[in-house]
C-alpha cells in the first residue's frame, strides 16, 4: 500500500531519497530482532491514588553473577546499551589513559549534566588546539536552574568527556582521529573485543546503530548487559574504571542524578551507570555473590528517573545498601512489584518503604464520605 505523504513529496513511493525512511508507519519485521511489541514486559512500579492504579511502569530486570543469569523478570529484552556502556568503551583505552588525573578518568565514563566542572574536566583531556576535533552534537547543559540563556556548545553535550577521552586515547595509541565515531575505526573493533571477554569469543551484535552522540552503539539483551555489569566487579582492581567512578561520582552524572547518588550511597561497593533510553546498570560487590553481581533495569517506555530510582532503592535495599527515596514530584504513592528481585529476597521488600515520614497520603480524605 502506498503511503499518503503530503503533496508534493520528494520521498513518496520510489522517488529518490525514499529509501532512507521506514517502509511503513506500522514497522517492519526483521527476523531475529524482536520489537517491543514482541516482548513480555512486566509491571515494575505502579502509582496508586487511594488504592487504584493510575499509572503502571513496565519494563524488564535481570540479575547476573559470574557467567549466569540468576534472575530475570520482564523478558530478555533486546536493546541498546548506549551510555551505560561507557566503562566498557574506556576499557579499550584503559592503558592509554592510565596517566590521566582521576577527574579526567571519571569524566571519560560520564554522561554529565554539562556543569562548569564537567566542561573543565572534559576540556582538560585535550590541548586547546585539539578541541575542534570533538564531534559531539551541539547541546546545552542537561540541567539548569532558571532561564536557559546559554548557546549550544559541543562541550555541554552529556558525552563530551567520553569523546575527548577517545581522542586522547587515539593519540596515545597512534590511531587516526579522523572518523573516530565510525564503526570501521580501530576503536570499535577493540570495543567489541572487550565485550567478547565476557560474552564469549563468538558473540557478535545483531544490530549496530548510531547513538545520539554519533558513536556506534550495539544491541545487547538485558541479560547480556547484566553479565557485563557483573564483570565490572570482578575486574574492579584490574584497572582504574571502578576507582575513578567511586572517587568522583558527581563528575560521572551530576547533581541529584540517580547514578551519582547510587555510587555515593554504595560507599565504594557499588558503581552505577545510566543509559538512554530507560536503562540503569548496577555493578555490586556483595559477599553473597563472590563472582560479582550485575543488575540491569530497563524501563519499557524510556527514561523515567523517579520510577527507576524506586527500583534501584528496592534492589539495593534487599542487599543491605540504603538508597534514599527520590524527592516527591507531586506523584501518587509508588508500589514495587515483588518480581524485580529474586524470590529469596522478596520478603525484604516489605521493609523498604517507597515513602518517607514527611510524605503522607494526600490523595484521599480522612473520613467516610458516605456518612450523611
Amino acid at each position: 500500500m502506498t503511503q499518503r505523504h503530503g503533496r508534493p513529496s520528494a520521498v513518496d513511493g520510489t522517488r529518490p531519497g525514499s529509501k532512507i525512511y521506514p517502509e511503513s508507519p506500522l514497522g517492519s519485521t526483521i527476523p531475529g530482532v524482536p520489537t517491543g511489541r514482541d516482548v513480555e514486559w512486566e509491571p515494575l512500579v505502579d502509582y496508586r491514588r487511594n488504592g487504584v492504579s493510575e499509572t503502571t511502569i513496565h519494563g524488564a530486570v535481570a540479575w547476573a553473577s559470574g557467567s549466569e543469569v540468576i534472575h530475570s523478570f520482564g523478558g530478555n529484552v533486546l536493546c541498546y546499551g548506549r551510555s551505560m556502556m561507557k566503562p566498557f568503551t574506556m576499557k579499550a583505552l584503559v592503558d592509554d589513559l592510565a596517566g590521566c588525573t582521576w577527574e579526567q578518568k571519571a569524566i571519560a565514563v560520564a554522561s554529565h549534566n554539562g556543569d562548569t566542572e564537567h566542561v573543565q574536566a572534559a576540556q582538560s583531556l585535550l590541548a586547546p588546539e585539539e578541541w575542534g576535533l570533538v564531534r559531539t552534537p551541539l547541546d546545552v547543559p542537561l540541567v539548569q536552574f532558571g532561564r536557559q540563556v546559554r548557546r549550544p556548545r559541543r562541550w555541554f553535550h552529556t558525552c563530551s568527556g567520553e569523546h575527548a577521552a577517545i581522542l586522547r586515547g587515539c593519540r596515545e595509541r597512534g590511531w587516526t582521529r579522523v572518523g573516530y565515531t565510525l564503526p570501521d575505526h580501530p576503536l570499535f573493533k577493540e570495543y567489541l573485543e572487550v565485550l567478547r571477554r565476557t560474552l564469549g569469543p563468538s558473540w557478535t551484535p545483531l544490530r549496530v546503530a548510531k547513538d545520539g552522540c554519533g558513536l556506534p552503539t550495539v544491541s545487547n539483551t538485558v541479560a547480556e548487559l547484566a553479565l557485563l555489569c557483573a564483570s565490572l566487579v570482578r575486574e574492579k582492581n584490574d584497572d582504574w574504571i571502578w576507582e575513578a567512578i567511586v572517587r568522583h561520582p558527581d563528575l560521572v552524572g551530576g547533581f541529584n542524578r540517580l547514578d551519582s547518588t547510587v555510587v555515593k550511597a554504595g560507599g565504594g561497593r557499588v558503581i552505577a551507570k545510566e543509559g538512554a533510553d530507560g536503562l540503569l546498570g548496577l555493578a555490586i560487590e556483595h559477599a553473597d555473590y563472590p563472582e560479582g553481581l550485575g543488575v540491569v533495569i530497563k524501563i519499557a517506555h524510556g527514561w523515567n528517573a523517579q520510577a527507576t530510582w524506586y527500583l534501584a532503592r528496592a534492589v539495593l535495599g534487599v542487599l543491605g545498601i540504603q538508597l534514599r527515596n527520590p524527592y516527591p514530584l507531586h506523584r501518587q504513592k509508588a508500589f514495587i512489584v515483588p518480581g524485580v528481585v529474586p524470590p529469596a529476597r522478596q520478603a525484604l521488600l516489605e521493609e523498604i518503604p517507597t515513602w518517607d515520614e514527611w510524605d503522607p497520603d494526600d490523595d484521599r480524605w480522612r473520613w467516610d464520605w458516605r456518612t450523611p
